[in-house]
C-alpha cells in the first residue's frame, strides 16, 4: 500500500477532508498516512482526529505522526503540501497593513500583489528544503501542492528543484457552477473548457447535454440589475468576454481597475470587501479551536468523500483508471502557446499510472493571454527573486504588479518593499 504524506498536518479540517477522501477509496484505504507540522499540538489533535475517522471507516488506514520531516517523507509514494509560513500576527498581517500605510489596498493578497509576493517569499525556501529532502527519500514520489500563491510557489519547485510536482486549487471545479447557479441551472451533463493561470483561468467553452450554452449564460449575467456578489467577474467577462475561475473578491486585485483609492465608489459599486483580513485571523483562530473540541469529542464522525483532487490522483496513479484533473503545471513545450513557456499555468491534466500528463490547450483569445502575461510578470520575478536572493527582483515583482503599480509611486513602491523585507526579516534573511 502506498504512503501519504501530508505537510502542515495541522492543518485539521484539510488535512480530514484530503486523507478522509484517501480513506474511502478501495486503492488508498490501507495507505500509511504520515503527520507533519511544526506545532506540536496541532499535529497531535490530528493525529486523534485522523485515528478516530479511519476506526469509524474501517480502521485500514495506519494513521502516523512525525516530529521529523525526513522521517515523514520516507519512502513517501504522494506528498500533500498544504503548509503556511508565518503567523496571522504579526507576519500576514503586516502583509496587509503596511501597504495600508502607503495607500493600497487589498482583499485577500494570497496569490498577487505586495502580498502575494511576500507570501510566496516567505514560503518557497521552506518548500524548496522540503523539495531537497524528497529528492533524497522519496525521489519518484509525486507533490500536490496546495499552498498559495499557486503559480509562485509550484512554479519555484518545478524550476528549483527535480521533485515531480504540480499545483491543485478548486477554483476550476466550482468554475462553470458558480455562472450557472443563479440562474438555477445544475451543471449535470455539463463540459467546461478552461486554461490560464491559477485563479486567473479562463471559461472558454460552456456546453449542456452537447450544446453551447456560453452565449445565453453571458447574456443572462450581463442582464442582471440587482447588486450581487459576483459583479467584479461579470465585468471582466463583460469587457473581455470570459468568465475567470476566481471570485470577485480575489480577482478584483490581480486587475488595476476595481481598487482605486481615486474612486473608493468603485469598491462599493463592486460590492468588494477590503477590510475583512481584519477579522479573518482571530475568527479563524476561534472557528479552529471550536471545531477541534467538537471535532475530538465526537467519536461517531464520518466523512463524504469531497471534490479536492488529491486521492482521484493517487486513486488513479495507483489503478491506471483514467482522471481528468486541472493541474498547475510549467508551460513546457507552450501547452499554451500565447503564454511564457517558463510561467506555471493551470491546464486540463489526465492522470494514469504514467503519472499526470498536461493536455495542449493551444492559444488563449489574445485579451485573455494578455491579462495573463501581467500576473505571470509579477510571478516569474518573485521567483526569480526566490531562487536567486536578489534584493532587486522583489522590488522588479512590486512594480510590475498590476494593482500596485497602478496606485503607487516608483518611490514608494521600493520604500513599502523595504519597510515589509525588515518587518519579515526572520522569514527571509536572505534579502540583507
Amino acid at each position: 500500500m502506498p504512503k501519504i504524506t501530508f505537510l502542515g498536518a495541522g492543518s485539521s479540517i484539510f488535512a480530514r477532508n484530503v486523507l478522509g477522501d484517501c480513506m474511502l477509496s478501495p486503492a488508498l484505504e490501507s495507505a500509511e498516512m504520515a503527520l507533519y507540522d511544526i506545532d506540536p499540538i496541532r499535529l497531535k489533535q490530528s493525529e486523534l482526529l485522523l485515528k478516530t475517522l479511519s476506526a469509524n471507516l474501517g480502521g485500514k488506514a495506519k494513521i502516523v505522526a512525525y516530529d521529523d520531516p525526513r522521517a515523514a517523507l520516507a519512502n513517501a509514494n504522494y506528498v500533500v503540501n498544504a503548509i503556511a509560513v508565518g503567523p496571522y500576527d504579526p507576519t500576514i498581517l503586516a502583509d496587509f497593513e503596511i501597504p495600508l500605510k502607503y495607500g493600497l489596498t487589498q482583499t485577500v493578497a494570497d496569490t498577487l500583489g505586495v502580498g502575494g509576493i511576500f507570501r510566496a517569499l516567505r514560503t518557497i525556501p521552506v518548500m524548496l528544503d522540503y523539495a531537497r529532502i524528497m529528492e533524497e527519500v522519496c525521489p519518484n514520489a509525486w507533490l500536490l501542492n496546495y499552498t498559495n500563491p499557486m503559480a509562485s510557489v509550484t512554479g519555484a519547485i518545478l524550476h528549483g528543484s527535480n521533485v515531480k510536482a504540480v499545483g491543485l486549487c478548486h477554483s476550476v471545479q466550482v468554475c462553470a457552477k458558480d455562472l450557472l447557479e443563479p440562474f438555477g441551472i445544475n451543471t449535470d451533463n455539463v463540459r467546461a473548457r478552461i486554461a490560464g493561470i491559477n485563479h486567473q483561468a479562463w471559461l472558454l467553452e460552456l456546453e449542456k447535454d452537447g450544446v453551447d450554452i456560453y452565449p445565453e449564460i453571458k447574456a443572462k449575467a450581463l442582464a442582471r440589475t440587482e447588486k450581487h456578489g459576483d459583479m467584479v467577474r461579470c465585468e471582466i467577462m463583460k469587457t473581455f468576454g470570459y468568465y475567470v475561475t476566481e471570485s470577485s473578491t480575489h480577482a478584483a486585485e490581480y486587475l488595476p481597475y476595481f481598487i482605486k483609492s481615486r474612486y473608493p465608489e468603485l469598491m462599493e459599486d463592486f460590492r468588494i470587501n477590503t477590510g475583512m483580513y481584519k477579522e479573518w485571523g482571530p475568527n479563524r483562530e476561534k472557528y479552529w479551536k471550536q471545531y477541534m473540541q467538537e471535532q475530538l469529542e465526537n467519536k461517531q464522525q464520518t466523512h463524504v468523500r469531497t471534490f479536492e483532487y488529491a486521492s482521484y490522483i493517487m486513486e488513479a496513479i495507483e489503478t491506471n483508471r483514467t482522471y481528468e484533473i486541472a493541474g498547475n503545471v510549467l508551460n513546457t513545450g507552450g501547452l499554451i502557446a500565447n503564454l511564457p513557456r517558463e510561467a506555471t499555468v493551470e491546464v486540463p491534466c489526465l492522470v494514469n499510472a504514467n503519472g499526470i500528463t498536461p493536455c495542449y490547450v493551444g492559444s488563449l483569445p489574445p485579451q485573455c493571454a494578455a491579462i495573463n502575461r501581467t500576473n505571470i510578470n509579477t510571478q516569474l520575478l518573485t521567483i526569480e527573486a526566490a531562487l536567486t536572493g536578489k534584493r532587486e527582483h522583489v522590488y522588479h515583482a512590486a512594480l510590475l504588479d498590476p494593482h500596485t503599480s497602478a496606485e503607487l509611486s516608483i518611490a514608494d513602491i521600493t520604500s513599502m518593499v523595504d519597510e515589509l523585507l525588515e518587518a519579515h526579516k526572520e522569514w527571509l534573511p536572505v534579502f540583507k
